[in-house]
């Protein structure tokens, strides 16, 4: 019997990387990054990459692109999406700029921003969790720790 897989997509900077460099060697984890994704057959490819990996992988974190939602949707691909509210934008722009993105990133999430964050808001077709306080990532909250103490 193939494990039960969760799987995670978060609004970039929500800590998938760093949640994934502490707990790589203590459970099965991806961190499925859809920039390294040919774009020609994206998001189709992306799933394919999710669905090879439900059963084999304890947690997948995947991104929050609306195409990469609607097609877990389509998919039947049930998964939680982490994302921060509206008054942490300039925590995470600054974070950004902080971890080395590019301009044209910064510019794209800028200008972008508080529209994505009702998009998720206003969707009601999949489990999130908004996290509110400054400096609050992944790995502070209390569901995916409990998460965790499960698999382990």
């Amino acid at each position: 019997m193939s494990k039960k897989t969760v799987i995670i997509s978060a609004f970039p900077g929500m800590g998938k990387s760093v949640a994934y460099m502490q707990l790589k060697d203590k459970i099965k984890i991806l961190d499925s990054d859809s920039s390294k994704f040919d774009k020609t057959d994206f998001p189709k490819n992306y799933i394919e990459h999710i669905k090879e990996n439900m059963g084999e992988a304890d947690i997948i974190f995947v991104s929050s692109h609306e195409s990469v939602r609607e097609a877990m949707i389509e998919n039947g691909i049930r998964f939680i999406c982490y994302y921060p509210s509206k008054d942490r934008k300039k925590e995470f722009l600054k974070n950004y700029k902080d971890r080395g993105n590019n301009e044209k990133f910064i510019k794209f999430l800028t200008d972008n921003f508080d529209k994505f964050i009702d998009e998720i808001d206003n969707d009601k077709r999949f489990d999130k969790i908004k996290l509110s306080g400054n400096g609050c990532f992944i790995m502070d909250d209390f569901h995916f720790n409990e998460v965790l103490k499960a698999i382990k």
